[in-house]
């Protein structure tokens, strides 16, 4: 761990202290996705991957990293944040990142995401609620998640190669990338000094959160939910803005879509298979409820018109309040 190798003990450190090491890891792991997320698509653009692809796979597997990361290293010590932050994440992706970028800008999608991959995370959610039951998640459950995104995958891969002469002319105008292109060197350069970023902003916002959550008498799900989980979202929230103001809402939604598919599939069985992780005897009804419910509100509103408007934006937004405020009631 980064705070490891420089000798650090949390529990010596002043409290002003630890605020500064939460905001360093959270702006690490801002900063660090940003360029993650820039020399991903601008590799996925050489390649000639077309838009829904981009926003499905590279990206929403970029922005997902702070997730991954954060959640790796939470979950061995402290589970309840590594589940915390798989639910508050998606959460928190669909009900606020939406639902405040659908305020400003009507989000419109096309008819594969109703009837594939919106579906298809509805799917994933149930299913995660289904092992969550059981008071954990171990390996072999890790197992077939992985299996499951393993298939996705594949499916995107062969679904992209059909993709339109199009679609990829729509990838490469400035219109449908949010993110500026880089030669492949530069790109692959960026990709790897974002991780190295999201790793080390993972390390220090877990490590200083999980001191702050104890110091203060904070529940660990709840600083999951809310503190870690809004955090590590923030990449998904800069893409999807950015998308948005360069006319590609398809990057958007699929930016989000499949950041939940991965926080679920990729994170949660990649974290099962390694560590496992156990949840407490407290019940989390009202958490899995909500992380199952906006999926939900989420396919509703797309099957009406194609489209989630401001006002199914207001839906989502105070969804995701009552979500977490009543989560917050439930705890203390």
């Amino acid at each position: 761990m980064f705070l490891a190798l420089i000798n650090l003990s949390l529990l010596e450190v002043h409290f002003l202290i630890l605020l500064l090491l939460l905001i360093v890891g959270l702006s690490a792991l801002i900063y660090g996705g940003d360029i993650l997320t820039s020399g991903a698509s601008s590799i996925s653009v050489n390649m000639r991957i077309n838009p829904i692809i981009v926003g499905l796979t590279v990206v929403s597997i970029a922005t997902s990293m702070p997730e991954m990361a954060t959640t790796m290293v939470a979950a061995k010590d402290s589970p309840e944040i590594a589940i915390g932050n798989i639910l508050g994440s998606n959460i928190a992706n669909i009900g606020l990142i939406l639902g405040f970028i659908a305020l400003f800008s009507p989000l419109k999608t096309t008819k594969r995401m109703v009837r594939r991959e919106v579906p298809f995370l509805l799917f994933v959610s149930a299913l995660f609620c289904f092992f969550s039951f059981g008071g954990g998640f171990n390996h072999l459950e890790g197992l077939f998640l992985i299996f499951l995104i393993t298939t996705y995958l594949v499916y995107i891969v062969k679904t992209a190669k059909r993709g339109s002469k199009i679609e990829f002319e729509n990838v490469l105008d400035g219109k449908s990338v949010p993110l500026k292109l880089r030669s492949t060197k530069f790109a692959i350069f960026l990709m790897i000094t974002g991780a190295v970023l999201l790793a080390i902003g993972a390390d220090t916002l877990v490590g200083a959160s999980v001191e702050i959550a104890m110091r203060m008498g904070v529940s660990e799900l709840l600083v999951g939910l809310t503190m870690v989980a809004i955090g590590t979202s923030l990449p998904e929230l800069a893409a999807s803005i950015a998308a948005v103001r360069a006319g590609s809402s398809d990057i958007c939604t699929g930016n989000i879509v499949g950041s939940c598919l991965f926080n679920i599939l990729l994170i949660g069985g990649g974290v099962s298979l390694v560590w496992g992780i156990k949840i407490s005897d407290r019940p989390m009804f009202l958490e899995l409820s909500g992380f199952l419910l906006l999926p939900c509100l989420l396919l509703l509103f797309f099957r009406s018109s194609y489209t989630i408007s401001r006002k199914e934006g207001i839906v989502l937004l105070f969804a995701y309040a009552s979500i977490i405020s009543l989560s917050v009631l439930s705890i203390y």
